[in-house]
C-alpha cells in the first residue's frame, strides 16, 4: 500500500468515513449551555430538564435526591461537566425504582444508522466520567421499536474516556419524524424491576430485568458524586476525537427545544397594538425555529407590562398565547384599562420575570 492510500485508509478510520457533515449526534454533549440554571437542588422525584440543556433527568420511586450542576471540568479541553451529587440516600432500594440521565434524539437526525436495513450502521458512544467509583451501565433505547442494547462503565476518581461500540440492528427502522426515537439512558439507581436479569448487550425486544443489570447505586452514600462530559454518538465502530462546537452554534442548536426570555432588568419582547383599552395583540419570533409549537409559561401574571401613550399597564396573564407555531406566537393580554384601542403597544418583562418556551422531547 503506498503512502497516500495509507494516509487516506487512516483519514477514513478517523471519520468513520464521512466526510464532512457532523460526526457527533449529540447536542451540547461539551455541557456548555445551561439556559434554566447553573444548579438545581432537591432533584430525583421526577423527570426535569433541570440544569445543563438537553440532559434530563429522569428518576421515580426513589427516596434519594441530588443536585445538579454545571461546573467547571477541570479536564484539558472541556470548560464544563455536568456534576451530580448524592444529598439524600437511599439504601432501601423498592424493585420499581428508576433514575437515568437521559438524552433524547429526533428520529430524522438518526436516519444514518440505516437501523433495520441490511445494512445497518454501527454505533459508538464516548463520554468521559469520574466521580466516586461505581459501575454503571448505559443503554440505547429505540422507543419506535421497543428494543434496547446496553453495557456496564466504570467510574473511577480521574477523569477516563469511556469508548462503547454497541452493534447494528437489522430489526425496526428508525421513524423520520421530530419526535424520540432513540434514547440514551446513563443508568445510575435501579431497582430489581430492571437490575434482577442478564444485561442485554446486544440489540433485541425490550427485556425490562436485563436493562441495567449489574450496576451500583448512586444514591448509597451522600459522599457520592457524578460527573459527565465529551458526551458523543457516532456512525461506526471507530471512538474519533470529541467534536466540538462553537458556543454559539451549540446554543443555536439547543434552542430547537427551549428558549427562555427575561433578565435582571426590563427586556423587550414584541410591538402590537391596543386592540381594546385592556387588551394588547402583538406577534413574537422566536429566536430560532423550534423542534414543535412549545408549550409557553410565564413566572406570574405580572410577568410583562404595555406601553401606552402616558405610562404603562402590567399584564394581568398567565396564559399569554392564543396562536402558538414552531416559529411564532400571538400575545394576547388582560391588562389594567389604560390603553387606547388602535394605539401601538411595547410588551416588556418585568425586571426578574421570565417567559419559557418549552418544545423538549
Amino acid at each position: 500500500m503506498t503512502k497516500a492510500a495509507e494516509l487516506a485508509k487512516m483519514g477514513e478510520v478517523l471519520t468513520n468515513s464521512q466526510i464532512g457533515g457532523r460526526r457527533n449526534i449529540v447536542i451540547n454533549g461539551a455541557m456548555q449551555v445551561a439556559q434554566r440554571a447553573t444548579s438545581a437542588t432537591g432533584l430525583g422525584s421526577a423527570n426535569d430538564y433541570a440544569v445543563v440543556d438537553r440532559f434530563r433527568f429522569n428518576f421515580a420511586n426513589t427516596a434519594g435526591r441530588f443536585t445538579a450542576s454545571q461546573v467547571a471540568s477541570g479536564l484539558s479541553g472541556f470548560g464544563n461537566a455536568l456534576k451530580l451529587d448524592c444529598t439524600t440516600a437511599d439504601t432501601s432500594i423498592a424493585s420499581n425504582e428508576f433514575g437515568v440521565v437521559q438524552y433524547n434524539i429526533e428520529g430524522q437526525d438518526l436516519q444514518q444508522f440505516k437501523k433495520g436495513t441490511s445494512d445497518a450502521e454501527k454505533y459508538t458512544l464516548s463520554f468521559y466520567v469520574k466521580g466516586t467509583a461505581k459501575t454503571y451501565a448505559v443503554e440505547l433505547f429505540d422507543g419506535d421499536n421497543n428494543r434496547h442494547v446496553s453495557s456496564l462503565f466504570n467510574v473511577t476518581t480521574s477523569w477516563n474516556r469511556i469508548s462503547i461500540t454497541f452493534p447494528a440492528d437489522t430489526t425496526g427502522a428508525y421513524d423520520d419524524d421530530n419526535s424520540t426515537s432513540l434514547s440514551i439512558n446513563f443508568a445510575l439507581h435501579m431497582g430489581s424491576d430492571t437490575t434482577s436479569g442478564t444485561l442485554q448487550t446486544t440489540w433485541g425486544a425490550l427485556s425490562a430485568t436485563a436493562r441495567y443489570a449489574g450496576i451500583d447505586s448512586f444514591f448509597s452514600s451522600t459522599d457520592n458524586e457524578f460527573f459527565l462530559t465529551g458526551v458523543q454518538l457516532e456512525v461506526g465502530e471507530q471512538a474519533t476525537p470529541f467534536e466540538h462546537r462553537s458556543f454559539g452554534e451549540e446554543l443555536a442548536l439547543c434552542q430547537r427545544y427551549y428558549q427562555q426570555y427575561g433578565s435582571s432588568s426590563n427586556t423587550t419582547l414584541a410591538a402590537g397594538l391596543w386592540y381594546t383599552a385592556a387588551q394588547i395583540l402583538c406577534t413574537f419570533d422566536f429566536i430560532q425555529t423550534m423542534r414543535a409549537a412549545p408549550t409557553i409559561t410565564v413566572t406570574s401574571a405580572d410577568f410583562g407590562h404595555c406601553s401606552y401613550s402616558t405610562g404603562v399597564a402590567s399584564t394581568n396573564d398567565t396564559s399569554v398565547a392564543d396562536v402558538i407555531t414552531n416559529d411564532k406566537t400571538r400575545f394576547n393580554l388582560v391588562t389594567a384599562s389604560n390603553g387606547t384601542a388602535g394605539h401601538g403597544a411595547i410588551l416588556l418583562t418585568q425586571p426578574d420575570e421570565f417567559l419559557f418556551l418549552d418544545a423538549e422531547l
